[in-house]
């Protein structure tokens, strides 16, 4: 007998234990089979399971699962990421933490040695974590983006787009982290809003000129008119002033008109060695904004790069890796004269020559950028250079805004990111994306939800250079090496690249790839790409991929232009593109708010299936998910539903039986099930195939709760206790059958309680295989729907008796009589084959067809007949009105309250806006429960 009730504490691990002895994880050996293949977003190595890992797992393990029961060979592809800065910073910090030698002290051989250790000891958590949710991943074919075959197919890749002019080493402006010294990717920025400051400052025009300065209203009038010899800038990083190479204004400013073309000083440093800047037009400039015109750092700030680039302004780089202003070069007053002397010529020389030029003063270098701010603006107030305002006094102040900025931060350091102009080495981004664009734009790609096509095509039509160099120890060493003068060699080897070299002593570049480079290979290095392999032409293109919106441009954008190149053909022809997951209120999880939700530790109180089941039945397209307890322990009791469901079903014999026949049966309640239990099987199948998952889930959800076990096996208790042997053996057998059904279509969604229910509710011969094997439900199409519409009118119409009787506040164990006026020859012959049904669940003592409705009737209709419930001696109508006149007040009064609430501008301006939502969603249901309680006053005699 099935126990009282599934444990799955106990047993998870032993039933994910049996799926994994049984081969079922690994694909099919049946060479004709049709072939359906995932390849899982590789998590970190460092990772642990958050709930955003958990939904993108448990969605691709529903699609995974449900293919393999269709009978295909099925492939989920399994492995992590060597997570190059992330990775790094782990061991490093554990060296710290046992005393050991730093990474510079062990040297990088050691180091590398150390890290390989620390990943086979403690690397990889989050795939075991993702076993204890239920991912049927074949483990037997796990990769790691660093293994050899990987590692292989990187070297080729590199070299190859080397040769095409495809990869390329030059000089531009990058995220720079300033604690791990290492260009970091867009993906690793966090951009946080702080509280910062607006400088105002004074560039002194040179030579002595002067302008004559006007300020005008909307309407043309003269608000300002003063002879000035300076021009106004603003700015929040003031320490970059000392590598600005122009200040420019829009070409439609008519206030600066007269000084385009003229040098200003900027106002930093020996008066005697005061660098010159030329003043520049450019559509970057807002008018309305500050004071319209805008210091141009181009090698510090990734707008005014673009600026430069446009207008031939040199890029002048002032601090070191460690973002401390550089302490190199020749004294200040000769490096500001070659600048000077650029400005002057109008000419951009050489790069090289301009990274060569130092433009700190002697008194910042070596000083940490933001130390170095601080005395700059100090000098800058002293010589009486920063624009003044009148305090309340009079007196003349220095003008600081205060204001909230946005500040980028290392995602792994917690430092500000310094835009930085190094050298680097660069994707030509933009000719691998022409044909990563086409294959969306013809439909070999498509995204769902559809949408998320326009935020890859903004981003792939305005994409630029791909930095792919990381100046970090750990990761795929880049293969290039350089000789005394400087030329490069990128070969697959040292040994290919010193034959290139003539036999040249060699050294080869310290840089490693950005970690998105060997990822981007990963639908088809996986498989075993460089090498032709059976696994290669049998799962490329993989047939979908599920992942999240924040890594459209860094991995799947990559894994296209890739694919496509290398593989002349996409990757995947489906996208599925999953929402956030937020916490009940709304609001996105983070640690300092305390609202971050472990789905493990949702696994350890609930079950992995109650997790799974919430995440796929909130998982609609487009739309984030709200997770809460209370939803997985509602989604848990459904579970335990199914269980006690099927321990009735044991009760009462119901076995599945080999011979049994669907298009046999001829009970209605059968034939009406059997409809139910197919037309639920075609349902989850729709919203699986189109990636609506929540569909999928609500559509097992609403059968297994709503339709079997609250209806059917209500409608089969008189045929399991009746005297008709025939009509007994067909019920039992056809409610295992559904029950079979019920857990096929379940188990994408809960595998581990549906995969017990199989092997407990087998019969005494068993079943042949496991459920993650069985075929998904095969529709049989029966003779008639008759039994559709006459089980499904017996469930209204028991439905609307429940509901009036609820309304009308009657007593449980009150029997009441329902007379149906108005009845068709079709429902009184209802009436007279369902009465003892209609009796026992709508508790009565009587039914019938009438041609008129006694007074002190409570009515409703269902389809063509008005059925009344005689109230006469049942209720109390005097004391029933009051009271509901009294709920309807009651009720009004909280809409009355609410009104207000939302009708008052303030509150809905500066209250959350969950909790604006939280109230429209109480009016609402105050609104319904007032329309429900008006109702039943309006049946009342």
């Amino acid at each position: 007998m099935l126990e009282k009730t599934f444990n799955p504490q106990e047993a998870e691990p032993r039933l994910y234990q049996a799926w994994e002895d049984s081969g079922a994880f690994q694909p099919k050996d049946d060479p004709d089979a049709e072939t359906f293949s995932i390849v899982i977003p590789p998590p970190n190595v460092t990772g642990r399971l958050h709930i955003g890992h958990a939904l993108n797992n448990t969605l691709q393990d529903v699609l995974i699962r449900y293919h393999r029961m269709l009978g295909k060979a099925v492939l989920w592809q399994p492995g992590t990421d060597h997570a190059g800065i992330a990775t790094q910073m782990v061991v490093e910090r554990k060296l710290a933490e046992e005393g050991n030698q730093s990474r510079r002290e062990m040297g990088r051989e050691a180091f590398i040695e150390r890290v390989w250790e620390w990943k086979e000891e403690s690397g990889g958590m989050i795939l075991t974590q993702l076993r204890r949710l239920g991912a049927s991943c074949d483990w037997s074919r796990e990769r790691f983006t660093m293994d050899e075959g990987l590692s292989e197919a990187v070297l080729k890749v590199f070299v190859e787009l080397y040769e095409q002019g495809l990869i390329y080493r030059g000089k531009r402006l990058v995220n720079w982290d300033p604690h791990f010294e290492t260009a970091i990717s867009d993906l690793e920025v966090e951009n946080v809003e702080v509280d910062g400051h607006m400088w105002h400052f004074k560039y002194p025009l040179a030579d002595g000129r002067t302008y004559t300065y006007v300020e005008k209203d909307s309407d043309g009038n003269v608000v300002l008119e003063e002879e000035r010899d300076y021009i106004s800038i603003a700015t929040t990083r003031p320490e970059t002033m000392l590598g600005d190479g122009a200040v420019a204004v829009h070409p439609s400013d008519e206030r600066y008109a007269s000084i385009v073309g003229a040098l200003c000083e900027i106002p930093v440093g020996p008066k005697a060695h005061r660098r010159l800047i030329p003043i520049i037009t450019d559509e970057y400039p807002d008018p309305e904004f500050g004071s319209g015109a805008v210091k141009i750092t181009g090698a510090h700030d990734f707008n005014d790069y673009e600026v430069a680039k446009r207008n031939n302004i040199p890029l002048y780089r002032l601090m070191d890796m460690r973002g401390a202003l550089r302490t190199d070069g020749a004294p200040y007053g000769e490096e500001s004269a070659k600048a000077t002397a650029l400005a002057r010529s109008g000419e951009l020389p050489d790069e090289n020559t301009v990274d060569a030029i130092n433009l700190v003063p002697e008194d910042y270098r070596g000083l940490d950028r933001f130390e170095a701010r601080e005395k700059i603006v100090a000098a800058i107030t002293a010589e009486g250079l920063a624009v003044t305002v009148k305090d309340e006094e009079g007196n003349d102040v220095p003008l600081v805004e205060n204001k909230t900025i946005q500040q980028p931060f290392g995602d792994r350091s917690h430092v500000v990111i310094e835009p930085m102009l190094t050298d680097q080495w660069f994707a030509d981004a933009a000719a691998l994306a022409k044909e990563a664009i086409a294959a969306v734009e013809d439909g070999r790609t498509t995204f769902h939800p559809k949408n998320w096509e326009k935020t890859y095509f903004e981003w792939m039509r305005n994409i630029q250079p791909w930095c792919i160099s990381r100046r970090l120890w750990w990761g795929h060493q880049i293969p290039a090496w350089y000789d005394e003068d400087g030329n490069v060699y990128v070969a697959e080897s040292e040994g290919a690249a010193r034959e290139k070299a003539g036999g040249k002593p060699l050294t080869r570049d310290e840089d490693v790839l950005d970690t998105w480079f060997s990822s981007a290979l990963w639908p088809f290095s996986t498989l075993g790409w460089p090498e032709e392999t059976d696994e290669l032409e049998r799962f490329y293109p993989t047939s979908v991929l599920v992942t999240a919106f924040d890594i459209i441009f860094f991995w799947v954008a990559r894994m296209m232009m890739q694919g496509l190149h290398f593989m002349k053909e996409v990757p995947f022809p489906d996208v599925y593109i999953h929402a956030l997951v937020r916490d009940e209120k709304g609001q996105k999880m983070s640690k300092s708010k305390g609202n971050v939700i472990d789905p493990i530790e949702l696994v350890d109180e609930f079950g992995a299936d109650a997790v799974r089941f919430t995440l796929a039945a909130l998982a609609a397209q487009g739309r984030d998910i709200r997770m809460s307890k209370d939803r997985v322990e509602g989604y848990r009791n459904f579970g335990t539903k199914l269980w006690n469901a099927a321990r009735f079903c044991l009760m009462n014999d119901c076995r599945p039986q080999p011979d049994f026949d669907p298009s046999a049966v001829k009970e209605t309640v059968n034939r009406w099930i059997l409809q139910e239990a197919y037309a639920a099987s075609e349902a989850v199948a729709k919203g699986l195939e189109t990636y609506r998952f929540n569909e999928a889930a609500a559509a097992a959800y609403r059968f297994v709760w709503n339709v079997f076990c609250d209806w059917h096996l209500e409608f089969a208790k008189p045929l399991f206790a009746g005297d008709d042997e025939a009509a007994k053996a067909e019920t039992q057998a056809t409610t295992a059958h559904v029950l079979e059904i019920a857990l096929k279509i379940l188990h994408p969604f809960m595998p581990f309680v549906t995969e017990e229910l199989w092997a407990q509710t087998a019969g005494e011969g068993g079943r042949d295989g496991l459920l993650i094997t069985a075929d998904w439900p095969r529709a049989v199409r029966l003779a008639d729907g008759e039994a559709q519409g006459e089980m499904n009118w017996v469930i209204t119409l028991i439905t609307e008796i429940r509901k009036l009787r609820a309304e009308m506040n009657i007593p449980p164990k009150s029997k009441l009589s329902a007379i149906l006026t108005g009845a068709s020859e079709q429902t009184k012959a209802r009436i007279e084959r369902q009465r003892p049904l209609l009796m026992r669940l709508a508790g009565l003592e009587a039914i019938s067809a009438g041609d008129s409705i006694p007074e002190g009737s409570a009515q409703t209709v269902v389809e063509e007949a008005t059925v009344a419930l005689p109230l006469e001696g049942v209720i109390d109508f005097g004391a029933e009105k009051a009271r509901l006149d009294k709920e309807i007040a009651r009720v009004a009064g909280e809409i009355e309250r609410l009104d207000r609430k939302l009708g008052n501008e303030k509150f809905v301006a500066n209250a959350p806006p969950e909790v604006v939502e939280g109230e429209k969603d109480k009016r609402a249901a105050y609104a319904a429960e007032k329309d429900a309680l008006e109702a039943a006053r309006s049946r009342l005699p």
